[in-house]
């Protein structure tokens, strides 16, 4: 099985207020929500102060945090720690299993803009999956670290598809990956065969920690479809408690 992934170093650029934005709307929208601190990207060495200023990023989008809510209210995420991935900005959001916000990163993701996998694309090689098959399926997973071919952790996401999230590696001088680095927009953080790419220190920090010896769920929201129509969630109302099945 290849491991469908392809990366670069993103930026940290607006990723301060992009945290302090979220952790505010999610605990004035969530009683069960206590507001934890940003992670300053300076402080643990993610990004040159050009970099971790302001400006770069939009806010997190209504998907995101409308979802962040639910999973909270409606207890969706089984008593795990999770993620939220918004491919439409290139964004990674870690949350504890109490549903607190650990950190966020910016991510790369699959080269070609879809919501499902490809039949059989986790049995190709890499160099036989075509660029419009590259997609970085949308869904709810149950993830679980593992390991690549060469003996390195990846957090596994989904497994027959081979789609991993794992810390980037080193690209090619043809994929332009220190223009990728410096530029203001998430429009071009396309660029793996389907893995999402996040920056090393992020995932020795947050993402390894909070799947070490346990399960976790993994939300990638769509591209061609809304959040809601996928996941079966909804707005949620300050202080409201839902009770909801998980998702298979």
């Amino acid at each position: 099985m290849a491991v469908a992934c392809a990366a670069r170093l993103p930026a940290y650029a607006g990723f301060r207020h992009l945290l302090v934005v979220l952790t505010l709307v999610i605990a004035c929208h969530s009683a069960t929500v206590a507001a934890s601190p940003w992670i300053d990207s300076a402080s643990i060495g993610l990004g040159t102060a050009k970099e971790a200023s302001d400006g770069g990023l939009n806010s997190p989008s209504a998907e995101v945090t409308d979802l962040a809510q639910w999973v909270i209210a409606s207890r969706n995420n089984d008593g795990m720690p999770y993620l939220v991935i918004d491919k439409v900005n290139a964004a990674v959001f870690v949350f504890d299993a109490a549903g607190h916000l650990q950190a966020a990163a910016p991510a790369l993701l699959g080269l070609a803009r879809g919501d499902q996998s490809v039949e059989g694309v986790g049995d190709e090689k890499m160099s036989a999956i075509r660029p419009q098959d590259r997609i970085t399926p949308a869904g709810r997973f149950v993830a679980s670290l593992g390991h690549d071919p060469h003996g390195k952790e990846i957090l596994w996401v989904d497994y027959k598809d081979a789609i991993a999230l794992h810390p980037v590696v080193k690209g090619t001088p043809r994929e332009r990956r220190a223009e990728r680095l410096r530029s203001p927009t998430s429009a071009d953080n396309r660029i793996s065969y389907g893995c999402i790419n996040v920056p090393l220190k992020f995932y020795k920090r947050f993402v390894s920690p909070a799947f070490t010896h346990t399960s976790g769920i993994v939300y990638i929201l769509p591209e061609t479809s809304s959040a809601r129509r996928l996941f079966g969630s909804g707005k949620v109302e300050p202080g409201a408690t839902l009770s909801v099945p998980a998702q298979p």
